[in-house]
């Protein structure tokens, strides 16, 4: 048990205080006396050992929850972009975030820059030369998280289920790198076309006409 460095009292004078004042008839401004406490401290353990705490030792201060902490959905999709080598603004941009929070999102899983290629691998360039020719598509299962779990509260010993997934579709072309990306409800293939619908619309606004679709589903 770790105590706090400015404690003046530890948890078994803390359950002597509520004994006098429960079980020995003392008043509570003469139990926090003899205890070195304001009257308002000692009000605050004697609640806590009504309420049931027994043990009555110090919580710590650390917030259960942080205040706007992007979502661990949210975080994957981030980091799913960043490894297709898309810039903070870019993700920033296709999820709809402020970039401010992807550099944050990025600094914390490790990725603030992108890792340089193997200098020691021969490079293997197999790109078309001509926008369009070939349009590679790909998606990412993300699981749905409808609460906060572990890893902002510390509790392992609840889990969320049912909550289900999401679906990050990426389209990249061969040639220029240009990427279009959304996250949706499902993989269907209703959903999937009309996915492709759109990304072809972009690229058309971009002047590329797609040729070619590789991919691996």
């Amino acid at each position: 048990m770790t105590l706090h460095q400015n404690a003046r009292t530890c948890p078994a004078s803390r359950r002597l205080l509520c004994r006098r004042v429960e079980q020995e008839g003392w008043t509570l401004r003469a139990a926090a006396e003899a205890a070195g406490l304001s009257e308002r401290r000692a009000r605050e353990w004697l609640r806590r050992h009504r309420a049931g705490d027994r043990e009555l030792c110090d919580r710590p201060s650390v917030a259960h929850q942080i205040a706007g902490r992007t979502p661990p959905e949210v975080e994957e999709a981030i980091c799913a972009l960043r490894e297709l080598r898309f810039s903070g603004a870019r993700i920033a941009a296709v999820l709809g975030l402020p970039e401010r929070t992807v550099r944050a999102v990025l600094a914390r899983a490790g990725l603030s820059r992108l890792a340089a290629p193997d200098a020691g691998e021969p490079a293997r360039r197999y790109e078309r030369p001509t926008p369009g020719e070939l349009v590679h598509i790909d998606v990412k299962k993300l699981g749905r998280i409808e609460r906060p779990g572990h890893r902002v509260h510390g509790d392992r010993t609840t889990r969320a289920r049912g909550a289900g997934w999401e679906f990050l579709h990426v389209c990249v072309d061969d040639c220029t790198r240009l990427a279009y990306a959304e996250v949706l409800a499902d993989e269907r293939t209703d959903t999937f076309c009309a996915f492709l619908e759109r990304a072809r619309a972009h690229f058309a606004a971009l002047g590329i006409g797609i040729r070619r679709l590789m991919t691996d589903g």
